[in-house]
């Protein structure tokens, strides 16, 4: 059972990013190394914004309820992770906020990069939260354009082989209508939610 609120188009984002996974995939083919069991992209920390925090939340409630010894070991996982790191987080380690300021940069750069996600499954690489986790986990793999970069960036284990050219044409275009900005503003207008965090924090709520 949902836990929190939830934008209503927050289902049509998700199939929306799923749809453009699933056509890159395709125009991949062979240069796209994803398959259950490989986890490299679940190494280390990265941001998800306070949409992908609840869609989480109202996930590991809905997990509860399916299975709840599944949610209690993805749980003790999470928070055993979080009394790991709580001493370094760059941010605040009670809300699980993480601290934007410049002054962060380098801190964050150089925390939790070799951490396994307590959604893994520790014996077969698989997520346990699949079908609920981050738009930004439907989008390792495939080449997605990296703004600041302005460059495309590709998971070290794809594409290896193929040229500039071949790679581009496999772009994946995960928002086209910009959809997820538009949701992270109702979010925040209905609750208040707002900054970033790590799946970690969330889990262990």
């Amino acid at each position: 059972m949902p836990c929190g609120y939830l934008p209503s188009g927050d289902q049509q984002l998700v199939q929306i990013v799923n749809a453009a996974l699933a056509d890159s995939a395709r125009r991949s083919g062979k240069w796209l190394a994803c398959k259950p069991g490989c986890s490299q992209c679940c190494i280390g920390v990265f941001a998800i914004n306070q949409l992908d925090a609840a869609r989480l939340s109202n996930g590991m409630a809905t997990i509860e309820e399916r299975d709840p010894a599944l949610a209690a070991r993805i749980r003790g996982r999470a928070r055993a992770t979080v009394a790991k790191l709580s001493p370094t987080f760059p941010g605040d380690p009670v809300t699980g906020l993480l601290d934007e300021s410049e002054e962060m940069y380098d801190r964050w750069n150089a925390f939790a990069n070799d951490e396994p996600c307590p959604a893994l499954h520790p014996e077969n690489g698989t997520c346990e939260i699949y079908e609920f986790r981050p738009v930004i986990c439907r989008t390792f793999g495939p080449p997605v354009m990296d703004e600041e970069e302005n460059d495309l960036a590709v998971c070290d284990l794809c594409f290896n082989g193929a040229t500039d050219d071949e790679t581009a044409e496999c772009e994946m275009h995960p928002d086209p209508d910009k959809l997820e900005p538009v949701l992270l503003k109702e979010l925040e207008a209905a609750t208040g939610a707002k900054g970033e965090t790590i799946i970690t924090w969330v889990l262990a709520r």
